[in-house]
């Protein structure tokens, strides 16, 4: 079965230097784009991250700080990145929790003005969750009979990744094969923000899903806290985060100036 596309899909997976997605940073990346046409794109990059690799980190993935030591940083491939993933849609495995939000942190520090607003995302992860609940190298053995030999590498994992939901959609009648729907059904909450903090409530609005003021609209508590804004943007959130609640409060301050 070929994946029904109306634009690019670019499958993706990060290597990184830990899981914090505000503080973490990324060692390789590699992209699998795939064009309503068939034909297929890839590329792969090792990343200087600036930073020390942990040695239990290197142990998992075998990116040692030597290897990147002379590599481009991310912000020097940013551009080049972006190009390839802009005007498509997203596709990998645990993506809507740990890669698209920990690269949305890079491309904003890279000044790379990344946002989500016209583009889906599929979490084959998720999917396979909810039908078979494993982990990628065995979701690639139970759908695709095969062996992920070469696991905890960016470029084999994309690839394993693209072939699971192709066997997916072999597997499962009822799931359709549409981007959209996909990435619906993929999908864990629907987040305002990549890391979760701010969630859409019932009515549409957005909603704090964390802390004190869990479960209350995030514009009635900047109205009656303004100070708790301040704090956010001083603490250790996702740089995502912060421009998502900047840009709502920008937002309610227009609205009441027209």
């Amino acid at each position: 079965m070929e994946l029904k596309l109306i634009r690019p899909i670019c499958f993706f997976d990060l290597e990184t230097t830990g899981t914090n997605v505000a503080k973490d940073r990324i060692v390789e990346i590699a992209i699998l784009k795939i064009f309503p046409n068939g034909n297929k794109e890839s590329k792969t990059w090792l990343v200087n991250p600036e930073v020390e690799i942990p040695a239990d980190v290197v142990a998992i993935h075998g990116i040692s700080n030597e290897k990147v030591a002379n590599e481009p940083t991310f912000k020097e491939l940013s551009k080049e990145i972006y190009k390839m993933i802009k005007d498509t849609d997203l596709g990998g495995f645990n993506s809507d929790r740990f890669d698209i939000p920990l690269l949305a942190e890079e491309m904003l520090r890279a000044e790379v003005d990344f946002d989500m607003k016209n583009m889906v995302s599929i979490d084959v992860q998720t999917i396979f969750h909810k039908m078979e609940k494993r982990t990628l190298s065995a979701a690639y053995k139970f759908y695709c009979d095969k062996e992920l030999t070469d696991a905890h590498s960016a470029a084999a994992d994309t690839n394993a990744t693209y072939e699971v939901l192709l066997a997916q959609l072999d597997r499962y009648p009822d799931l359709e094969n549409n981007v959209k729907k996909l990435a619906d059904f993929s999908s864990h909450k629907r987040t305002v923000d990549f890391a979760g903090f701010i969630v859409w409530d019932e009515d549409d609005e957005e909603m704090f899903a964390f802390g004190k003021h869990k479960g209350k609209k995030v514009n009635d508590v900047l109205e009656k806290e303004p100070g708790y804004f301040s704090w956010i943007l001083n603490a250790d959130f996702p740089l995502y985060t912060k421009k998502v609640l900047t840009q709502i409060k920008l937002n309610k301050l227009n609205n009441k100036l027209g």
